[in-house]
C-alpha cells in the first residue's frame, strides 16, 4: 500500500485517544484504498473548488510565470513513486518544485497570511521533495478568475435561495457574485501567494512510520474482510 503525496496530511492527522495510532480520518482513507484494491470500488471526489482547480490549473501556472522569479515553470506529467507514497508534482523543473492551489475567491485567498493555511498542503510538499529529492518547494496560491459555468451555477443557487428563477435576474445580486470571481482589475504580483517549504528529514520519518501503521491496519481489515464474506 502506497499513499498519494495528497493524501499524506489525512494518514498524519493526530487520533482522539492517546492510546490509538491512526485517527479515525486515516482509517477512513485506507478503508477506501482497501475497497478500491479487492473490489474496484473507487471513491471520486469532486466539488465547486475541485473542478474551478482542475480548470485553471494553466491559467495559474501562467500567473506564476508573470509574477513568480523561478524561472520558466511548465505543467509537469511525471509521476513518481518510490516504497511509500505516489505523486505528481504540479511543476518541476531542475531548480524548482512549485504546486499551484487556484483559490475558490477572494475570501479563499490567503493574501494577509504568514503560514501555510492548511496543513495538508505542508505534507503533500514534503512527499514531492521526497519523491524528487528537492529540498526546497513553493506552494503557491492563485487567484484566477473563475470559469463562467461555475460562476453561472452559483448566481443560479443564490437566485434559487432568495426563491427567484432564472427568468426574473436581480442584477445587483448577478455582479455581487461576479465581482466574487473575476479578479484582473487587480495587479498580478497580488494574485500570487507564496509559502516556502524545506525538506525535513524527521517529518519524512514520521510519514514513513505513520504509513507503516496503515499497512498494518490495511492487512488487518483485509482479512476481516475475506474472513467474513
Amino acid at each position: 500500500m502506497r499513499v498519494r503525496c495528497s493524501a499524506i496530511g489525512k494518514i498524519m492527522t493526530k487520533p482522539r485517544s492517546k492510546s490509538e495510532v491512526l485517527s479515525e480520518t486515516c482509517k477512513s482513507y485506507i478503508e477506501e484504498i482497501l475497497l478500491e484494491d479487492m473490489y474496484g470500488l473507487k471513491n471520486e471526489f469532486s466539488n465547486k473548488y475541485t473542478s474551478k482547480g482542475n480548470t485553471v490549473e494553466q491559467d495559474s501556472i501562467d500567473l506564476c510565470n508573470d509574477v513568480l522569479d523561478l524561472g520558466f515553470l511548465y505543467k509537469n506529467e511525471e509521476s513518481f513513486e518510490n516504497e511509500y507514497v505516489t505523486g505528481t508534482p504540479d511543476v518541476l523543473t531542475p531548480d524548482c518544485l512549485l504546486d499551484v492551489k487556484s483559490s475558490w475567491s477572494s475570501k479563499t485567498f490567503p493574501m494577509t497570511k504568514t503560514n501555510i493555511p492548511t496543513k495538508d498542503y505542508y505534507y503533500q510538499l514534503m512527499g514531492y521533495m521526497w519523491l524528487t529529492g528537492m529540498k526546497e518547494a513553493t506552494l503557491a496560491y492563485c487567484l484566477v478568475d473563475t470559469p463562467k459555468d461555475l460562476v453561472e451555477d452559483e448566481i443560479f443557487k443564490a437566485h434559487k435561495c432568495q426563491g427567484l428563477s432564472v427568468f426574473e435576474l436581480d442584477n445587483d445580486l448577478v455582479e455581487d457574485i461576479k465581482s466574487k470571481h473575476e479578479f484582473s482589475s487587480i495587479p498580478k504580483s497580488l494574485r500570487v501567494k507564496t509559502f516556502k517549504v524545506e525538506y525535513d528529514e524527521e517529518v519524512v520519518m514520521q510519514i514513513q512510520e505513520k504509513i507503516l501503521a496503515c499497512r498494518e491496519y490495511y492487512d488487518k481489515t483485509r482479512k476481516f474482510l475475506l474472513e467474513n464474506v
